[in-house]
């Protein structure tokens, strides 16, 4: 199985176990909130019990304190207004208001009465009480700061965790890319060291070969010549891993062209290669690093189509935002949508042998060295694929006010 769906699966079950442990407390939570709520419930039955005693014996001053003893420890806000809506009697509401407009000492604010009571009748059904000389009164009353925190408390618990875990994976995450770069560089340079030392010896038998067979002309040398040349530029790509490559001002047709040209004489003869489009538009490229980008995406086409086909590159350039597309399409397999993205990761691969880093290494190139872009542009399953390339152009164009209309002198 592929690192990458191991790794994605492993966070499925992380996000899918962490969601059970989220919704276990939130119903955790909610049970407890219930039980709350029954609690005031039950103490506001026993306020409205001891209120109807007071108004029948508000003389007695042993229930007065009883009474009061009970407001001490009723943390709810309460209202009891009479049969016709208006309001009789209030509790534990904002003690700058007062129901009685003929307090100087206070302002009346029937617009705060009126939300308060507004939101009793949402959270609670209201109850029917007894006042002075049996007046049918209706008592309301809404949770207390307690109950309506501890509601909240659990989505809050919840997101300071979210936020804990998230900043954490990134971390992590930071942290463990930073090593496999560092793991990664240290490859690619021991691999251009121990690439040195045979590349040397090769071009000594070359030059030997053409001293003692006199084959200064021969096309077979010439070749060999060109293939260690080519190893050469492998080893200085590798070289360049994990340094600031050096961009160079380059005709993109030309840097395409020439590798082309090499890569083809190479390949089944039943592979046709097509470069068209624009052929003067140019690019801040690393030469190297650039045919390296070509070369991948050229294999991967090349390994895509099973017997013959034609792979095309066309270069275009985008005036209006000043960039350069170059466009690869093949007429091999196709790619799903599906896996558009995962064909970028490491280990990604169709083929039994094979690391899969092609093109990871690609877009680490395009991105990360040339500030530049690279995507599965179309594919259609056994019709082909398009990867483009986004570079930005190395020619600025200066808006121009000319009509087109002849001018008078």
């Amino acid at each position: 199985m592929n690192p990458y769906q191991k790794k994605k699966r492993w966070k499925l079950f992380l996000l899918l176990f962490a969601g059970l442990i989220g919704t276990a407390s939130v119903f955790y939570s909610d049970f407890f909130v219930k039980k709350m709520e029954r609690e005031e419930g039950t103490q506001f039955l026993l306020w409205i019990k001891v209120a109807e005693q007071r108004m029948k014996m508000y003389d007695n001053e042993q229930l007065s304190e009883v009474f009061e003893t009970i407001k001490k420890n009723n943390k709810m806000d309460v209202i009891i207004t009479r049969t016709d809506g208006s309001i009789y009697l209030w509790d534990g509401l904002d003690t700058t208001k007062t129901l009685y407009p003929d307090n100087k000492t206070k302002q009346y604010d029937s617009v705060y009465f009126a939300r308060q009571l507004s939101k009793m009748k949402e959270q609670h059904k209201p109850a029917k009480m007894k006042g002075i000389n049996d007046e049918e009164l209706i008592a309301y009353y809404k949770d207390s700061i307690i109950l309506t925190q501890l509601r909240f408390f659990p989505y809050i618990q919840l997101g300071v965790i979210a936020l804990f875990l998230i900043t954490a994976y990134v971390g992590f995450s930071a942290a463990r890319r930073a090593e496999r770069d560092q793991e990664f560089v240290g490859m690619a340079k021991e691999t251009a060291h121990q690439l040195g030392t045979p590349i040397s010896s090769l071009m000594a038998w070359v030059e030997l070969i053409k001293t003692r067979f006199d084959a200064e002309e021969d096309p077979l040398v010439a070749e060999m010549e060109n293939d260690i040349q080519r190893l050469e530029i492998i080893a200085d790509r590798f070289s360049k891993i994990g340094s600031k490559p050096i961009l160079e001002d380059h005709v993109v047709h030309a840097v395409i062209k020439g590798f082309v040209q090499y890569f083809k004489v190479r390949t089944s003869d039943k592979i046709n290669f097509v470069l068209t489009g624009d052929t003067q538009v140019r690019a801040m490229l690393s030469g190297p690093l650039f045919d390296w980008v070509i070369e991948n995406l050229l294999k991967n086409a090349v390994n895509a189509i099973d017997n013959e086909g034609t792979i095309t590159i066309n270069i275009i350039e985008n005036l209006a935002k000043e960039e350069v597309f170059i466009d690869i399409t093949d007429t091999g397999k196709g790619i799903p949508r599906s896996k558009f993205d995962t064909v970028f990761q490491p280990g990604y691969t169709t083929r039994k042998r094979g690391w899969g880093l092609g093109l990871t290494l690609t877009k680490r190139i395009v991105e990360n060295y040339h500030r530049g872009q690279i995507f599965v542009k179309d594919s259609e399953l056994g019709k082909g694929t398009t990867f483009r390339i986004i570079l930005k152009s190395s020619i600025t164009y200066e808006p121009t006010t000319n009509t087109g209309l002849p001018s008078v002198v």
